[in-house]
């Protein structure tokens, strides 16, 4: 049992802690799983990162929801996204009524305004510590450098690049 409520309260603390929605999550999902626990070896949750992102819903949510299954099963998976959902939406019920009641506030804004790049650091913290497991030669970066201008400069849509890149991989490897 005190398995289970190790997985139930990693996820909360998970959940609780992980600002910025799921990709800025990655990174204390990775450091919960991968190297506290040691649930999932970084190939493992690099391989589950890639499924969760080609599913539908939160990448937290799907992330969640495959460790939990992983270890314990369809129960597992339940205890899991409960327990990264709870926090959020406890937080979102509180928020809300706070935050129409005081969001012209100069504060709050200002606050937000330093929030957002912790985010945008928290991503790219994720991202550069799976690109040693995702990236394993040239044609690796070649998948990356093309994928990114076409999402970023050329505005394709993530779902086409996802199913190209598995098709690449493929023919490739």
């Amino acid at each position: 049992m005190s398995a289970w409520l190790n997985l139930l309260f990693t996820f909360l603390k998970i959940g609780a802690f992980g600002f910025g929605g799921g990709y800025a999550m990655l990174s204390l999902m990775q450091k919960e799983v991968v190297d506290v626990h040691l649930w999932l070896t970084r190939s493992e949750f690099l391989d589950i990162v890639a499924i969760a992102e080609m599913t539908p819903g939160p990448i937290a949510i799907n992330m969640a929801t495959f460790v939990g299954h992983e270890l314990f099963g369809f129960f597992g998976a339940i205890i899991a996204t409960i327990g990264v959902v709870l926090p959020s939406f406890i937080i979102v019920l509180i928020l809300v009524h706070l935050f129409l009641k005081i969001h012209q506030s100069q504060k709050v804004q200002s606050a937000l305004s330093g929030i957002r790049p912790v985010i945008l650091a928290l991503i790219a913290s994720a991202a550069i510590s799976l690109a040693g497991d995702a990236i394993k030669d040239v044609f690796g970066v070649f998948i990356v450098i093309i994928s990114f201008v076409a999402v970023v400069f050329k505005k394709v849509n993530p779902i086409i690049i996802l199913v190209l890149s598995g098709i690449a991989g493929v023919i490739i490897y």
